[in-house]
């Protein structure tokens, strides 16, 4: 049986996981600006610690959103740097 954490996989789960955060971005943006039903902040949050900050950081700058709200300008780094030095741990331990 194949194993199913290959270095392969981790990669696309990645790039999946940060298109999704950004286009999460995106979509609630334009949500806002309609005045719809707005994306829980709980869920780009969740988005964020499955791996997807780096998208989620780069679409709220791309798009300007929540920029003026700290729990994000300074969450969603906090949270990438953290997740980053862990993979780095992980990968020198292993």
């Amino acid at each position: 049986m194949n194993e199913i954490f290959t270095i392969k996989n981790i990669i696309i789960y990645f790039i999946i996981i940060n298109l999704i955060g950004f286009l999460i971005m995106y979509i609630d943006k334009q949500k806002a600006k309609k005045g719809h039903w707005r994306i829980p902040e709980k869920t780009i949050f969740l988005i964020t610690l499955l791996g997807g900050g780096i998208g989620t950081i780069i679409g709220m700058y791309t798009f300007r959103h929540k920029t003026q709200k700290m729990n994000f300008v300074i969450g969603l780094p906090v949270i990438t740097i953290l997740e980053i030095i862990a993979i780095i741990y992980f990968i020198v331990i292993k």
